[in-house]
């Protein structure tokens, strides 16, 4: 994972009140065809069994942009060819999101969800995991029912790599020795993957050709990668560095994240035991996180890690670059910039 010589965007370059509307126009493109996602999400998510709904419902009613399935229709509106399968598609991708959301709650023993308690701190593990699979098996039964075999080979492969990167990056838990390009497998495997599938399995619905449903893959498997980057420099703070609410959970996780692994590259042997006193310490401080901080910005981690994601957005842009113009293009184009902007 090459990440040298890769100047950060400045902070002020566009607009903030450009890029905050960038979801609201996806959100407005999308809108018909999530309205039926949303009836199909809340009538596949209910059962006989009290606790099922109750947990699934729990994290899909409590927020979040539901990016990854309006990326599905807004890929498959590009082709005009869409009858519906993007809408079963569009629910599968979310389904399996939220269930690597109850399952990851578990494996890292996480308190909160977006804003609000855990399911596993209310239901318990044994019920977040169990939801979590039966969410997994609807999504595969709605992938079956749409009939598209090769879009069901697609999220098969998909949520298999997904878990495969869960484990990898448990593994490299706690794990000093963890490479750049060990991270690079994880996010790839665990974020990435999925988004690739989300505007693959779009594309492939409204009717796309070969080279544009690769095209739409690249591009979802690019912004997944920046979405992922960022993700991690926003846990110490963006890419200033400003300390706050909820910031710190990957390394008291343990999570071996880029900011971690280039600062380790670099780093005195004090600061490194610095950095390893903290790590996978649930009970580190907000002294210890500052400490930590600024040992980041003394080798200037965050910075590099948002050049990194810089260069995939733009690779994103890229891959749409044999698209035929429209306003659903021109959306898409606009939403790395979106993922990137978050950080600063």
């Amino acid at each position: 994972m090459a990440v040298e010589n890769l100047a950060p965007r400045p902070v002020d370059a566009r607009p903030v009140d450009d890029i905050s509307a960038v979801i609201d126009r996806l959100a407005a493109a999308t809108a018909q065809g999530m309205e039926a996602v949303n009836q199909l999400i809340l009538s596949r998510s209910d059962s006989p069994v009290d606790m099922v709904p109750a947990v699934a419902n729990h994290l899909i009613e409590a927020g979040g942009k539901r990016l990854r399935p309006m990326l599905t229709i807004a890929a498959s509106s590009l082709f005009g060819g869409a009858h519906g399968n993007e809408v079963r598609f569009a629910a599968a991708v979310e389904f399996m999101h939220n269930a690597t959301l109850l399952h990851d709650d578990v494996v890292d023993e996480s308190d909160m969800r977006r804003g609000r308690p855990a399911a596993r701190t209310i239901w318990g593990n044994q019920a977040s995991v169990l939801v979590g699979d039966f969410l997994l098996g609807q999504a595969f039964l709605m992938m079956v029912e749409s009939g598209d075999l090769d879009a069901l080979g697609v999220l098969s492969r998909a949520a298999a790599v997904i878990a495969e990167g869960e484990v990898f990056q448990l593994a490299k838990a706690g794990d000093l020795a963890t490479t750049p390009a060990d991270y690079e497998r994880i996010i790839k495997a665990k974020t990435a993957t999925l988004f690739e599938a989300a505007t693959e399995v779009g594309a492939m619905a409204g009717g796309s050709d070969a080279a544009a449903r690769q095209a739409l893959a690249a591009y979802g498997r690019e912004l997944g990668m920046a979405f992922q980057l960022v993700d991690d420099v926003l846990d110490y703070g963006g890419a200033r560095g400003s300390l706050g609410k909820n910031v710190g959970d990957d390394l008291r996780e343990g999570k071996m994240t880029l900011p971690i692994i280039l600062a380790l590259e670099t780093a005195t042997e004090v600061e490194r035991e610095v950095i390893a006193a903290a790590l996978g310490n649930a009970g580190s401080g907000d002294d210890q996180l500052a400490d930590v901080v600024a040992i980041l910005a003394h080798y200037d981690t965050l910075g590099r890690t948002m050049a990194l994601a810089e260069r995939h957005a733009e690779a994103a842009r890229l891959a749409l670059a044999d698209i035929p113009a429209s306003p659903e293009r021109d959306i898409l184009f606009t939403v790395p910039e979106f993922c990137t902007s978050r950080a600063y």
